[in-house]
């Protein structure tokens, strides 16, 4: 995924970054790997601070969650500028401003294009979790047309695959927050 972020950058850097004076020449390739690092990382902060919903709405086309989304992005690609290149605020700010919502609009139209295999919504949230088929496990836990508590629980204690049969409830150690904690990390 952070090749095809990279990638998207470099296609969206423009007058961003390589024609930004406050960007030296032979820093303009760190540039590219400092927002596409901040992109990465931005989503995967949203992935597992409980913004899920919000990456999956972005991801399908749903304006409203890109926009969320791209808020807190921005801010970690801000970040990740400033540190790594030593930019002023100001123009790490620019950069982001100018750049995110464009590779992470970019990003959802590949993912909701059908001829387009380099990306797909769920490998994408999957990297972005650990690797977990949630989008498989959601909709078998939705099987009944609903999402609730129970189907969540079930989602929490199946990490192999789906399982569509309703469990008794069973209490091992922590609870419903260790459970859920399980989805974050």
């Amino acid at each position: 995924m952070l090749e095809t972020l990279m990638n998207l950058v470099r296609q969206q850097a423009g007058s961003a970054i390589t024609n930004n004076t406050a960007i030296p020449g032979d820093k303009h390739d760190d540039a590219v790997q400092a927002v596409s690092g901040g992109i990465l990382s931005g989503l995967q902060q949203q992935a597992q601070g409980g913004g899920i919903g919000n990456l999956i709405g972005m991801l399908t086309g749903n304006s409203g969650a890109q926009q969320e989304v791209n808020q807190g992005v921005q801010k970690t690609v801000q970040e990740s500028l400033f540190q790594k290149l030593g930019i002023s605020p100001q123009v790490a700010m620019s950069i982001a401003a100018a750049v995110v919502p464009v590779v992470l609009s970019k990003l959802s139209q590949k993912a909701q294009d059908p001829n387009d295999q380099s990306v797909h919504t769920n490998d994408v949230v999957g990297s972005l979790t650990g690797g977990k088929d949630w989008m498989s496990m959601a909709q078998a836990a939705m099987a009944d047309g609903k999402l609730d508590v129970s189907d969540l629980m079930r989602i929490m204690g199946n990490s192999g695959g789906s399982n569509t049969q309703t469990q008794p409830k069973q209490q091992s150690g922590g609870g419903l927050g260790d459970m859920l904690g399980g989805l974050f990390k």
